[in-house]
Parts: C-alpha cells; structure tokens; sequence
C-alpha cells in the first residue's frame, strides 16, 4: 500500500513539473516581441450563466494584444503563425494585431457524480492551450490566423480545477475524472476571413459575413456565418467578431463605443479531440451530429481605457433527432470579457 501511495504521489508530482513546464512554456512565447503591448483581457465561458453544469462547463482565457493601427508600422507576425501566413493579404491594411494567449477549458458529462459516466455522454477532458493570433484589417475585411498548441488529458488539470471550484460555490462534487482524456499534445490551425456586408449611412448599423477553416488534432471544420450590429464607432470594432472563433475574446466594443449583436453561423466539424476522444490511444467518446450550427447574442461597452462584453451562445439542430437536441443543450454557454489598455 505504502509503495502504491508512493507512485501516486510520484505520479501526481510528475504531472504537476510537467504542468507547470507547458504553462512557462506558453508565458516565454506570450511576451511580445515589441514594446508596445497595449491591451490585455480575460475571458470567462461558463455554463453558469445559462443555468448548466455539463458538457463545454468552463473555458478561462487570458491574452495580450500589440496593435498598430499606423499602416507605416505595421505589426509583424510571428513564427507561430506562419504555417498558414501566405493566405494573408498584405494590401491596403490600416490597422494589424497580435494577439497571445492562453487558457483552459473543461468539458464533462451530464451527471458529475457518477464515479463511470454512462456511455453517450460527453467524455471528462481538460485543455491547457497557447494560442497566437495575427490579425490584419482593411476598411471592408479583416483576415485572421491562428496557430494553437495545447495539452489535453491529467497534464490539464481539469480535475484539480473544477473541485477547487466547485468547493469555492459549495456546487456538487465531480466523481468522473479517473476516466478522462489521456494525455495528449494537441494543435490546430485556423484561418478566417470577416466583411462589412453592409453598413447603414448612419454608420450606426452593419451586417458582417464571415468564414472560418481550421485543422488540427485538437479541431478540424469549416464555418460561415453572419452578423447584425447596432451601436456607436461600428467602424472601429467590426475586426473583433474574429476573435471569438479561437476563444481569444468576445466581440468587444473599443475607443468609447458599445453595439448590441446577434448572429447565426453553420458549419461542419470534421473532428474535435473533446467528442471524438484521443487521436492515437483508446478512450471514451461519443456519436454526434458533425453539423453544427449555432444562434449567438450579446452586447459590449467601451468606456476610457476599459470594455466589457457578453454573450450568450447557443447551439441548435436542423431536423435533428432527441439526442442532437440533448447535445445542444451541453454545449451551450454564456462568456463574459473584460479588457483594459496597458
């Protein structure tokens, strides 16, 4: 018993070195490689706010942002990016970003309690992610790509992360995780495109059409979708709708703004680590409807050096059967950004 103790523990050690080796890992490479860091944000996506505990539960994100927005000092990208780099446009670009980020997302079935989840439900997993964005924005499109590196499995911390929390709220225990994801170095690259469809001659309403393709380990899957916004310096802030496809925040007003948006996006997901269980190894997954579409609303405020916004995301079936409708309801989420200039 006492040597089993000392394997855990070992075990347990192990996983804590190589933990904390991935997050240095991503804090190295999250310092700008300029001096002009001028933003910061943190991001929190919750099942909470839509009153659920089960499938995409929790997802944190922290990122930095360099922008210029002086087309003579243009942000250069970085090496991370440059796999799908020659996609991008280089004509015309008034305003560029780079953006670095890290975070965690947790996914767990429908009943935490259960020590063996019943089959068909979502498999217990965790993500620790380093993502590295560039953006450039002309006056009628912005284009993104992005690169990401990630570890799923115990390495993640899912496990230690959600009982701490869910002690902090006094919320039920999770009894699952022995059967979570293993450990797994995931990636996934990503690249899409937003255009200002039509903008009224007020300049207080727009339409945004988008389209986004990744693949990856982590991800695979093609995207189109659009957007209507209301509010104040529209102009300024259509870009940031890209950045809600890698997680890195939520349509955000900037420069004293704020809009109120709604939007409807459809897709096909060709794979995701979270449903379809490690890529090389044996572990639990679960059947799904690879079509995917999904009804998004929220509003943003922009005031001094400071913004906020949220957001309610909502998946949903086309002529989908009970157990599409039951994933929709998993996968559903309310996200909440607050940035600040540095």
């Amino acid at each position: 018993m006492g040597g089993q103790c000392g394997a855990v523990s070992n075990n347990q050690k192990g996983l804590i070195r190589l933990r904390k080796c991935f997050i240095g890992f991503c804090w190295i490479f999250m310092l700008p490689a300029y001096a002009d860091v001028n933003w910061m944000s943190a991001t929190l996506d919750n099942d909470f706010f839509v009153n659920e505990d089960n499938g995409y539960t929790n997802g944190i994100y922290v990122s930095f942002f360099e922008i210029s927005d002086d087309a003579q000092s243009i942000q250069k990208p970085v090496f991370w990016v440059k796999p799908l780099l020659w996609s991008m446009p280089n004509e015309n670009v008034k305003t560029s970003v780079n953006i670095y980020s890290a975070g965690q997302t947790l996914t767990t079935p429908y009943d935490i309690e259960e020590k063996v989840p019943a089959e068909g439900t979502f498999p217990y997993s965790a993500l620790l992610s380093f993502t590295n964005t560039y953006i450039s924005v002309t006056p009628n499109y912005a284009d993104r790509v992005s690169t990401t590196l990630g570890v799923v499995g115990p390495i993640a911390m899912g496990e230690q992360t959600q009982k701490a929390v869910h002690r902090v709220i006094s919320a039920k225990t999770p009894r699952g995780w022995d059967t979570q994801l293993k450990n797994e170095v995931v990636f996934e690259l990503s690249r899409g495109r937003t255009w200002r469809a039509w903008v009224a001659d007020n300049g207080r309403t727009d339409v945004l059409s988008g389209a986004n393709a990744s693949i990856g380990t982590l991800r695979s899957g093609v995207n189109t979708g659009i957007m209507l916004r209301y509010g104040q310096n529209l102009d300024d802030s259509y870009a940031t709708v890209l950045l809600a496809e890698s997680r890195t925040s939520n349509p955000i007003a900037v420069n004293e703004g704020w809009f109120v948006f709604a939007g409807v996006e459809v897709g096909y997901t060709f794979n995701q680590i979270f449903t379809d269980g490690n890529t090389f190894r044996n572990s639990r997954s679960i059947d799904y409807n690879h079509n995917s579409n999904s009804f998004t609303t929220g509003l943003t405020y922009s005031w001094g050096d400071m913004a906020l916004a949220f957001a309610i995301n909502s998946p949903f079936s086309i002529d989908g059967d009970k157990n599409d409708r039951e994933m929709d309801k998993f996968t559903r989420y309310g996200t909440l950004t607050f940035s600040w200039q540095i």
